[in-house]
């Protein structure tokens, strides 16, 4: 899975900043100082959001120290400091973008995605023969005609196919595609699988696209070889 460390010190937004990435599908650190995120980038996530305005050490040095140490994941900046000269001195201290605040969040998930595409190995990409994810577009492929999904199976086909082969659970289920964390009954996950495998032609009791593993969750299967 996809992992963003966020380095962002205002509640008012890391909160909901966090909270959509998850939507998106990633995976969420949030550290709000300086020494914290450098300790947090030792684990190479494939993602830094990286707010200049830290209360213990700027962001330009601690985007200055990730780089020293040989960690090449793209650094996404976040700044009040609109000025040109404030953002060719946060690409020449090793970032690779940068987004001023306030800022859209539409526009900011979308550079997100970006450097992650252009970070991602040669053949990433959540496709497989019959099945294709265009996340940026929120746009479905069966056989390459587009499926006609509401936003919820939009969201849970993309969370399905991007870990294709693996088993995904009801909790993550319903904490990426409904915000939530699960207590109870998962009724509504429910119905909502059963409509993409009506939509896939699968049939439960051989399915080839989305499996039940009793007592954990889904898994998306992989093609089989031809």
């Amino acid at each position: 899975m996809t992992r963003v460390l966020l380095v962002e010190d205002d509640p008012g937004i890391s909160v909901p900043l966090t909270r959509a990435l998850r939507r998106e599908g990633y995976t969420v650190d949030v550290r709000s100082d300086g020494e914290s995120a450098l300790e947090a980038a030792r684990t190479r996530p494939d993602l830094i959001v990286l707010d200049l305005g830290l209360p213990d050490m700027d962001g330009l040095e601690v985007c200055r120290r990730i780089r020293e140490h040989g960690r090449t994941q793209p650094v996404l900046i976040l700044t009040a400091r609109a000025e040109e000269l404030d953002a060719v001195v946060g690409l020449d201290a090793g970032a690779d973008d940068y987004v001023t605040k306030p800022f859209r969040l539409a526009e900011l998930l979308a550079r997100v995605r970006a450097l992650l595409r252009r970070n991602a190995p040669d053949g990433a990409g959540e496709l497989d023969a019959e099945v294709r994810i265009d996340a940026d577009a929120r746009r479905a492929y069966f056989h390459d005609e587009e499926m006609q999904l509401t936003a919820k199976e939009f969201d849970l086909l993309r969370v399905l196919v991007r870990e294709r082969g693996r088993v995904v659970t009801r909790e993550q289920l319903m904490r990426e595609v409904w915000d939530t964390e699960w207590f109870g009954s998962t009724k509504t996950l429910d119905m909502h699988i059963s409509v993409l495998r009506k939509k896939l032609g699968d049939d439960v009791a051989q399915p080839r696209f989305i499996s039940t593993v009793r007592g954990m969750g889904f898994r998306f299967e992989r093609p089989a070889a031809g």
